[in-house]
């Protein structure tokens, strides 16, 4: 497999594609239809809970390295159960770049927070970076979620990475790369999710549009 290219490569695409871009769902010519509507991962989301219950569930401590970090800039949002949905899909994303810093494809965190589906491609894709990791910094902003249907257990979640200030880089030879010439550094992530009894939000699909933000 080709070094990837820049901080953004999905290793679930082809060598050119970019990094972190396919964060678990990987990247496809899907509509945004199609993950409005999407129904992948594990077994459909329980019954919901209130957000107080939520706020109960025990949530791994995801830890990234000073070499690494991922701002993340107003992520908030005035309803309390769309708040937690947001801090989920924030944590998944955290999970998926520590995953990949820590060479662990079967990351319990990224488990923790993915469903059936967005795990199993999350993993391959964690995989083709064996031998790299990513230093810098991202900034994740402009976050729009809001639910699906009226039972108020699916939501969607869009937001924007700038990976103009982050780099991967290989553990051997030490050679760093981020975003080539003429490619723009933000991408836009388009995400489902579901929530479960426990209250916990989980990333089900993920859609990834370079230059989309």
């Amino acid at each position: 497999m080709n070094r990837p290219a820049r901080l953004a490569t999905a290793a679930l695409t082809t060598s050119a594609a970019l990094l972190l871009t396919a964060c678990g769902g990987g990247s496809d010519d899907s509509s945004s239809d199609d993950i409005k509507g999407a129904d992948t991962g594990s077994s459909s989301p329980s019954a919901s809970v209130s957000a107080s219950a939520a706020s109960s569930a025990k949530r791994p401590d995801i830890t990234l390295p000073s070499s690494f970090q991922a701002q993340f800039e107003g992520w908030t949002n005035s309803d309390p159960e769309l708040q937690i949905a947001l801090n989920d899909g924030k944590e998944r994303l955290r999970a998926s770049y520590a995953a990949i810093i820590a060479s662990a494809p079967e990351s319990s965190a990224l488990a923790f927070y993915s469903g059936t589906s967005a795990m199993s491609t999350g993993s391959t894709w964690v995989k083709g970076y064996q031998g790299l990791t990513i230093i810098g910094e991202v900034t994740v902003s402009d976050p729009q979620v809001a639910y699906l249907g009226d039972a108020k257990k699916r939501a969607t979640l869009v937001y924007c990475v700038d990976e103009s200030k982050g780099y991967s880089k290989d553990l051997k030879t030490g050679e760093t790369a981020g975003t080539p010439k003429g490619e723009s550094p933000k991408v836009q992530y388009r995400t489902s999710l579901g929530k479960e009894s426990n209250g916990v939000w989980k990333t089900m699909t993920v859609e990834t549009k370079p230059g989309a933000c």
